[in-house]
Parts: structure tokens; C-alpha cells; sequence
């Protein structure tokens, strides 16, 4: 007999009592989900993740002690590090784009859909990426209207055209629209390709570019160059 796979390890990380009760009560329902701790401040959030080894870390960007940014550079800087999904109501939020250069890989906006809350828990627990399209343009425009620092996937000295030296032609173009917020099946449309193609080409990018998941990959086609305030 299989054994049962692992539950996903998740601590919630929210300065509001409530929100974090809301968040549990959603998680617990769910057969391969569980909450193994909580934190009401970013200090606290790092010190749970590292004593607890959680799988996902939900982090507030906006919280106590320590900033939820820094909370999640902290996070992801260490070795197997916990994975971890921004809450944050988005269109007050002018951080996120620095929460993506901190190593966050997807995101929960607080009025999302419950569904949709444990189905972006799964998807960056099995070590991809959820950046939701609408959340895709306001990225777009955050990365056009001011410059970029150095970002988490380039290498020292490096400028953004040196990060692309190495990658052909066709995977610069899905690069860009990947940056565009496009899906491998809508790449694949694109493209006139496979999506089993698009996503060998997409695990190339990855390994070539030195980079941790799809969120940084959008950094990246920004950071470049290869999408601007048009797309």
C-alpha cells in the first residue's frame, strides 16, 4: 500500500489575530494541509522557520518588529529554505516588487477566493511559482516607473545583459513572455509549440539564469530589458 504523501507544512505569519484564525480554519479543512505555527511579528516569522522547518511561510509584508520584505530575505537566505507567499492587499501595497527581490514566490491577496488561497499554497510548496496576471501588470508597471537594484538572481558585477549572454534566441523570446505574464499554455499557443516543449525550455531558463522560480524569471525579463511599460 502507498504510503500517504506528507501534509504541506505551512506557519502563518499576520500581525491580525483574526486573519490568522481565518487562515487556519481554511488550511485545517484541507486534508494535505497544516499549520504547524504562527507569528504575529517578521521576527518571530524568521524564528519559527527556522526552528520548524515549515514547507510555505504566508507572510504579511506589513508587520511588526520586522518588515515582512526583510522577514522573507531572511527566510529564504538559508539553506532548503521555506518558500514563501506574500498576504497582502495589493492594491494599497507599493512593496511587492521588493518582496519578489527578497525571494517571495507567489502571492495572497487578503479577498482572493479560499480556493484559490490553498491552491496558491500547493502550487509554490511543490517549488514553482503563482503570480496571478492581474498581479503580473502591476508588476509591469512598478518595474517601468523606477529603477531597479541588483537583482536576487544575478550574479556579482553583472549586468543584465551579461545575465543573458548565455541563452538562445528562442528562450529569449520565451523569457519575454514569460515577463508578460503568460502561461506555458499560452506560450505554447504563442509559440506554435508543445507545452511539454515550453516547459523543457522554461527549466532551461531557470538552471541557465541561475534563477530560483517563474517569479524571478519576471524579474529578470524587466531587469533586462526585454519587457517594458508596453509588454
Amino acid at each position: 500500500m502507498t504510503a500517504p504523501a506528507r501534509a504541506v507544512r505551512v506557519v502563518l505569519a499576520d500581525d491580525q489575530p483574526l486573519v490568522r484564525a481565518a487562515l487556519e480554519m481554511v488550511i485545517t479543512e484541507a486534508p494535505d494541509l497544516e499549520v504547524v505555527g504562527e507569528a504575529a511579528t517578521g521576527a518571530e516569522a524568521v524564528r519559527l522557520a527556522e526552528e520548524l522547518r515549515p514547507d510555505v511561510v504566508v507572510m504579511d509584508l506589513r508587520m511588526p518588529v520586522l518588515d515582512g520584505i526583510e522577514a522573507t530575505r531572511r527566510v529564504t537566505a538559508g539553506p532548503d529554505p521555506a518558500r514563501v507567499v506574500v498576504l497582502t492587499t495589493f492594491d494599497e501595497d507599493e512593496n511587492v516588487h521588493a518582496a519578489l527581490r527578497a525571494g517571495a514566490s507567489g502571492f495572497l491577496v487578503k479577498d482572493m477566493a479560499l480556493d484559490d488561497i490553498l491552491g496558491a499554497i500547493r502550487v509554490v510548496a511543490a517549488g514553482d511559482a503563482l503570480i496571478a496576471p492581474s498581479v503580473t501588470r502591476r508588476l509591469i508597471a512598478e518595474f517601468a516607473a523606477r529603477p531597479a537594484p541588483a537583482s536576487p538572481t544575478s550574479r556579482p558585477g553583472a549586468s543584465p545583459d551579461d545575465r543573458l549572454t548565455g541563452i538562445t534566441d528562442r528562450e529569449r523570446e520565451i523569457l519575454t513572455l514569460v515577463g508578460r505574464g503568460l502561461s506555458n499554455t499560452e506560450i505554447a499557443g504563442e509559440l506554435v509549440l508543445s507545452p511539454a516543449t515550453v516547459k523543457t525550455y522554461m527549466t532551461r531558463l531557470l538552471t541557465k539564469l541561475a534563477a530560483r522560480d517563474r517569479v524571478h524569471l519576471v524579474i529578470l525579463a524587466y531587469e533586462s530589458g526585454l519587457v517594458g511599460a508596453r509588454g
